[in-house]
């Protein structure tokens, strides 16, 4: 990879960041890790967004502050913090190609998940939620956002058949992911996974954030999400297939 294409990626996954931290794009966030992956090698690239999610996190606070079900963090919290254990020592284990296998695989399942979600939680009525749930979709949670920053369909697992309004999936999302960012900082630091060169990395890029969520909030109001998710959700894959199988894809099929 040229030096031009590795700052290119690097700069469209941050811009990512802003993008779905203003609510556009539906899981363009997701996009973040397998492009920072391709940019740096894996290790680096999950200790350069923890970050700069947390800088994300602040204007998502703002947006959405007090419009979020409390009650969540209570269930979800626990097993969090297990999970984050769990996923720290995982990251330890894995090869530099594992791990980057490892988050293309999650990223594959987060657009499997995005299609057949409706499917998945057609049953009706409300769900009530409790540890009994909560302890393991939380410890799914940390591992998954430990080694990808990738738990959304884990949290909406949780979230979904709650039937919460859209206004409060939306906070209650923010304020889990804020939380579960902020656990993860310190694990990150023990585990030298954010260190002086990668938040180095991570300043010079920090200003796309907020360009992010502006540019966000204007397309929000000026175009339909709807063409443009399934973009995200192909652009998604094919960088998850990518990460799995490193051009071994493109062999078998010759």
């Amino acid at each position: 990879m040229t030096d031009w294409t590795h700052h290119l990626m690097a700069a469209l996954a941050v811009l990512f960041i802003g993008l779905s931290k203003a609510g556009f794009g539906g899981g363009l966030g997701m996009l973040t890790t397998p492009l920072c992956v391709m940019a740096f090698d894996a290790k680096t690239a999950i200790g350069v967004v923890l970050p700069l999610l947390c800088a994300g996190d602040v204007f998502s606070l703002y947006h959405y502050w007090g419009k979020w079900d409390r009650r969540n963090l209570r269930f979800l919290l626990p097993g969090v913090v297990i999970g984050v254990l769990c996923g720290v020592q995982l990251i330890d284990r894995f090869t530099g190609p594992q791990l980057n296998q490892a988050i293309g695989a999650l990223a594959v399942a987060f657009v499997a998940f995005q299609v057949f979600k409706e499917w998945i939680f057609r049953a009706e009525g409300a769900f009530a939620p409790n540890h009994t749930l909560g302890v393991p979709c939380g410890i799914g949670t940390g591992i998954t956002s430990t080694i990808a920053h990738g738990a959304g369909p884990v949290v909406s697992v949780f979230l979904i058949p709650q039937k919460l309004p859209k206004e409060a999936y939306v906070g209650t999302t923010v304020l889990i992911f804020t939380w579960v960012n902020w656990i993860k900082v310190p694990f990150f630091v023990v585990k030298n996974l954010i260190t002086v060169p990668t938040l180095r990395i991570s300043l010079l890029y920090l200003a796309l954030v907020p360009i992010g969520v502006w540019l966000g909030v204007w397309l929000n109001r000026k175009f339909s999400e709807a063409q443009f998710i399934k973009l995200v959700y192909l652009f998604t894959f094919l960088a998850g297939v990518e990460l799995m199988f490193h051009h071994e894809l493109a062999k078998w099929l010759r």
